[in-house]
């Protein structure tokens, strides 16, 4: 073969063999954080159809959009195509590497690894992911009723971000995304970015996959309780305690604030020993040395138990009454603008459209305002497992207009 033709040829092999590059975080542990993923409704699903494909609870689906969970019926309210939501997932440390594989899907008539990873799962995955992740020798040849792992993308990096805690989303590319634009929509910086993603440069791709940090509120449970490390992304609001419990986030700090959940049915004791004030209550008492604070905190759920304790304390001023993040109605429909773009953080939304705010029959107190956890931190990654993560930098895209030039370079040599 000519060496001009040669060398075009094996161009075009390359520029078909082009996969999206993603974010690796390696780890040397076998501790799991919470981390997020981005995902596009590829068709209209129910709330627990969303909820089965990943293998979650359909109430941490919800709570973690800032939808409202006291609709009626609201795990079986269908969802519209092309709704962007925030799957909430267990990120593991699998070969030396960050990742979730508590997923699996089961191939139905007319699947393909092309399908699944690309229709059903957004990108989040692909096609070669699956083929390794399962062994299959021959993807033309797929088992009906086969459960496949889907080994979704998922980094953790100690549950901070610039020595506060975060939680990160694994957010694929779309179309017409910039990475100004995607720092702007999650109210971080280019350099955030670019740090957390080891980028040399701004330019991305569709299809890339990037780790983006979500501000969170943290909690300081104890180890052996079942709820330790809880993360809760600012704006939004979860269910814990055997759906006894509700704590949210913000809108505009990071105190995790905890009171008895809207659902909470057949709950163990939610009263602080040695005191009449129950999970939530707070107490102020106006001083000339400054603002008494009493409130009653929720400790974690022990046993089956829920723990609370009784925190005392001299505060420069006396807090105002508790923000809580703005609530959504399970949605219906979605803006042709909007769609494959995030939804603006529920923080940033108004009240006037549907938004609710959790109810609840205690009294509720904000901590100070400013961006300081309410314990500190949680996170039980080792040091080293953020220490570094990888960027694999594909090639160009192949595009119609490349595969046309490269027809007519080939054509005069064959001749």
């Amino acid at each position: 073969m000519h060496k001009t033709t040669l060398s075009i040829f094996l161009l075009f092999q390359a520029l078909l063999t082009v996969t999206s590059k993603s974010t690796i975080e390696p780890c040397t542990n076998s501790d799991t954080c919470n981390a997020l993923l981005g995902y596009t409704l590829y068709t209209d699903l129910k709330v627990s159809e969303v909820s089965s494909l990943f293998q979650i609870d359909p109430i941490s689906l919800l709570t973690a959009n800032a939808i409202d969970i006291s609709y009626p019926d609201v795990e079986h309210h269908i969802l519209p195509s092309k709704l962007y939501l925030k799957i909430p997932i267990s990120c593991s440390c699998v070969d030396g590497i960050r990742k979730s594989v508590s997923t699996n899907y089961k191939i139905r008539p007319s699947d393909t690894l092309s399908t699944i990873a690309d229709s059903v799962y957004g990108g989040l995955v692909s096609s070669d992911q699956l083929k390794e992740a399962n062994s299959i020798n021959d993807p033309s040849v797929l088992d009906v009723g086969q459960n496949l792992v889907v080994p979704l993308p998922c980094t953790c990096f100690n549950g901070s971000d610039n020595s506060l805690p975060a939680i990160y989303l694994s957010y694929v590319v779309q179309p017409l995304d910039s990475l100004a634009a995607i720092a702007a929509r999650y109210f971080t910086t280019l350099t955030d970015l670019m740090n957390d993603n080891a980028m040399g440069t701004t330019a991305i791709s569709d299809g890339d996959i990037l780790a983006i940090p979500i501000p969170a509120c943290a909690s300081n449970f104890p180890k052996y309780a079942s709820d330790f490390g809880l993360l809760v992304p600012n704006g939004s609001y979860a269910i814990t305690a055997g759906h006894c419990v509700q704590c949210s986030c913000g809108p505009r700090n990071l105190n995790l604030y905890c009171m008895p959940a809207s659902l909470a049915v057949s709950c163990s004791s939610m009263q602080c020993k040695n005191s009449n004030l129950m999970l939530g209550n707070v107490t102020v008492q106006q001083t000339g040395g400054g603002c008494n604070v009493t409130s009653c905190s929720y400790d974690g759920i022990v046993n089956g138990t829920i723990a609370t304790t009784l925190n005392p304390s001299l505060q420069p001023r006396c807090p105002g009454q508790q923000e809580f993040p703005p609530l959504i109605a399970p949605p219906t429909s979605v803006e042709k603008e909007s769609e494959f773009a995030p939804a603006p953080s529920p923080s940033s939304q108004s009240d006037g459209t549907g938004g609710r705010s959790p109810t609840s029959s205690v009294v509720p107190s904000t901590g100070i305002s400013g961006f300081t956890p309410a314990n500190g931190p949680i996170s039980g990654i080792s040091s080293g497992a953020s220490a570094a993560s990888s960027l694999v930098k594909p090639l160009p895209t192949l595009t119609p207009a490349l595969v046309l030039l490269l027809v007519k370079l080939m054509i005069p040599v064959a001749l």
